[in-house]
C-alpha cells in the first residue's frame, strides 16, 4: 500500500457521500415536479444551434412515435440534410413545409418576403390547430418578426387563444422579440464564442445544412 492509498480512499468517501446527498435533494424535487402541459419554447441568440436544436426535438418526437411539423421561414428554399431525412423516411410522423425562399437580402424583394411569411404563418396556424400534433417548429420565424414580416402580437394572441394545451411549439432565430422571451416557457440564447466562418470557411454539409 502507497501513502497516497488512505487519501484517496477518503476522496471515494467524501465523493460518494457528497453524490448521495445530491441525489436526494434532486429525488425530493422531482416529486414536486408532475405537472405536464404544451410549452412555448424560443432559441435565439447570435450563435449556431438555434434550429439544429428544434430539429434535435423534432427527431425526439419522431422517436417516440409523435406526430410533429415544421415550418421553415426564411430559408425554406435551402436543401437541407434535415429536410432531406425527414421528407424521405419519416413523413407519415412529420410534416414538412418549406415556406421562404431564402433571405432578405438574396430575394430583395419586401412584398415577396411578407407573402411568403404569411403564407408559412397561416400553415403554421392549421398545424398548430390540430392536436394530433404534439410539436410544431417555427424555424427562423423570429427572423420574420426582426423584418416585420409578420406582427409578434399577433402570433402571441393566437398562441394563447387556441393552441392546443399538450401541443409544443419551438420558435428559432436570433433577436426574438422581447414579447415572446416574456411569454415562453423555456428560453435558450445561443452565444458565439468562435464560428468557421470568420476564418474564410464557408458553411458546410453536415454542420451548417
Amino acid at each position: 500500500m502507497t501513502q497516497t492509498d488512505p487519501i484517496a480512499a477518503e476522496d471515494l468517501a467524501r465523493h460518494a457521500q457528497k453524490m448521495a446527498r445530491k441525489k436526494a435533494a434532486r429525488d425530493r424535487m422531482m416529486q414536486t415536479r408532475t405537472g405536464e402541459k404544451g410549452l412555448i419554447i424560443v432559441h435565439t441568440g447570435p450563435g449556431k444551434g438555434k434550429s439544429s436544436s428544434g430539429f434535435g426535438m423534432i427527431m425526439r418526437c419522431v422517436a417516440h412515435g409523435m406526430p410533429c411539423a415544421v415550418v421553415q421561414f426564411i430559408k425554406g428554399a435551402w436543401d437541407t440534410g434535415e429536410r432531406r431525412l425527414l421528407t424521405t423516411h419519416f413523413a407519415d410522423l412529420c410534416q414538412f413545409h418549406a415556406m421562404g425562399e431564402g433571405f432578405t437580402w438574396e430575394t430583395q424583394d419586401k412584398a415577396r418576403d411578407i407573402a411568403a411569411a404569411e403564407a408559412g404563418w397561416a400553415r403554421a396556424q392549421a398545424l398548430i390547430r390540430d392536436p394530433a400534433i404534439r410539436m410544431v417548429l417555427l424555424d427562423e420565424i423570429n427572423i420574420a418578426f426582426r423584418y416585420g414580416y409578420l406582427d409578434v402580437a399577433q402570433v402571441l394572441a393566437f398562441l394563447e387563444a387556441e393552441k392546443p394545451p399538450m401541443t409544443h411549439v419551438v420558435l428559432t432565430g436570433r433577436g426574438a422579440p422581447e414579447a415572446l422571451v416574456e411569454a415562453a416557457d423555456l428560453v435558450t440564447e445561443m452565444t458565439q464564442v468562435k464560428h468557421p466562418f470568420r476564418a474564410g470557411i464557408k458553411a458546410q454539409a453536415g454542420v451548417e445544412f
